[in-house]
């Protein structure tokens, strides 16, 4: 356009928030995703498990009424609604949403970087914190909703049906799920963007997410065998974070790892895939 015509303005509209830019990412992330109908189906699937848990917990506070309509005498409930109750919850929900990153995580930030696209996000008011929220909130909102959100709301109409004595009792198991659902997904949300970020090819950053869990999980298990230590096992993730969730919801299992270095493992891990992160995202690569 031509200087001398003066017909230039600039833009008069609204302005997005500086706190809330990092939210277009997951908007048109999520337009992508739910057109493949095996994504869709899965993320369905993955409510299954709360709606049965819905109806033990509707069984275990009406067994009298039931028992009443099938002419039985037994009223006592086969069913104990209590921390070991919503710990299988999360064993259940758990593996459903490492699946779900698996299937869209190593695709988040790879596409960006084989195509040079991230200069075109930095080149805007958009910080490199803003880009790596915006697209760890992709996985976050997701697994949330298959995690502690069902997971409080069956919390809820636990205490609900039985009352406020039962709630003053286990309110203790809302925290245990809440904060044993958020360790979860942070740590696999960070661990799918890290190696996103650094392999292009995303079958073999799903291929190295699996690894992780699996490949050294053995690892560990021989430094355990040849050097006749316990310490082999921080390295089975799996083992690490069953260690943490047995603490949050208070059973009596012992492992052969404190639940402070296994605290001390996921808070390394989490700042190595930032570490990861913070090199890799640059507006520029030097190619030599």
């Amino acid at each position: 356009m031509a200087v001398y015509k003066r017909s230039y303005h600039g833009y008069a509209g609204t302005i997005t928030p500086e706190w809330s830019r990092f939210a277009v990412i997951p908007r048109y992330a999520y337009r992508g995703l739910f057109q493949s109908k095996i994504m869709t189906a899965f993320f369905a699937l993955c409510f299954l498990t709360p709606l049965v848990y819905l109806f033990l917990i509707y069984v275990a506070n009406n067994i009298g009424a039931l028992a009443r309509v099938l002419g039985a005498t037994e009223t006592r409930s086969p069913i104990d609604v209590n921390g070991q109750f919503f710990f299988t919850y999360l064993q259940f929900q758990g593996p459903l949403a490492f699946i779900l990153t698996a299937f869209i995580g190593p695709g988040l930030i790879s596409g960006d970087l084989a195509n040079r696209a991230l200069t075109l996000y930095l080149a805007r008011p958009f910080s490199r914190a803003e880009y790596v929220i915006g697209k760890m909130s992709v996985l976050l909102i997701l697994l949330s909703l298959i995690t502690w959100i069902p997971g409080l709301i069956l919390f809820g109409v636990q205490a609900a049906l039985a009352g406020a004595g039962w709630l003053s009792q286990n309110l203790w198991i809302a925290w245990a799920i809440f904060a044993g659902s958020w360790i979860w997904i942070l740590v696999i949300s960070l661990l799918a963007l890290a190696l996103s970020a650094w392999v292009k090819w995303r079958i073999a950053a799903g291929a190295l997410l699996l690894a992780i869990f699996f490949v050294a999980a053995g690892f560990g298990e021989a430094i355990n065998a040849v050097l006749d230590v316990r310490w082999g096992r921080l390295l089975n993730l799996m083992y690490v974070f069953a260690t943490v969730w047995h603490n949050l919801f208070r059973a009596r299992e012992t492992f052969e790892i404190s639940v402070g270095s296994a605290w001390v493992m996921l808070a390394l891990i989490s700042a190595a895939c930032l570490a990861l992160l913070n090199r890799k995202l640059r507006a520029f690569e030097v190619v030599r």
